[in-house]
């Protein structure tokens, strides 16, 4: 669900003291996508609202997200916005927000986002 290789390398490229910032800032922006999703996608806005969240889950590590945004971008671009998989691609984003802020403190050794 998360690669975590690809997180310490985020930390990495950033540095341990700004990384919490980082992943702050994508859950804050992460929120904000997922709760339009939730309120009911604007089919006009789908395709961009998951690029957006595909790019983002890709930067840090959400690799089962970016690959449910991903596909339901590609159906969203075909005209299928219904078949897009909103609803599991939120619920992968809940659990992958959870395991993150849970697991991160362990895998990179400091507090992380809330």
């Amino acid at each position: 669900m998360i690669d975590w290789a690809r997180v310490r390398r985020l930390r990495d490229e950033v540095g341990s003291d700004d990384f919490g910032d980082v992943v702050e800032l994508f859950l804050e922006e992460g929120d904000a996508v997922v709760a339009r999703l939730r309120a009911g996608p604007e089919p006009g806005r789908l395709e961009a609202d998951l690029h957006f969240l595909k790019g983002s889950a890709l930067n840090l590590g959400f690799a089962d997200l970016a690959a449910h945004c991903h596909a339901g971008e590609q159906r969203a671009a075909a005209g299928d916005p219904e078949g897009a998989g909103v609803a599991r691609l939120v619920a992968v984003y809940d659990r992958s927000r959870a395991l993150v802020l849970a697991e991160a403190p362990a895998v990179l050794g400091r507090a992380a986002a809330a």
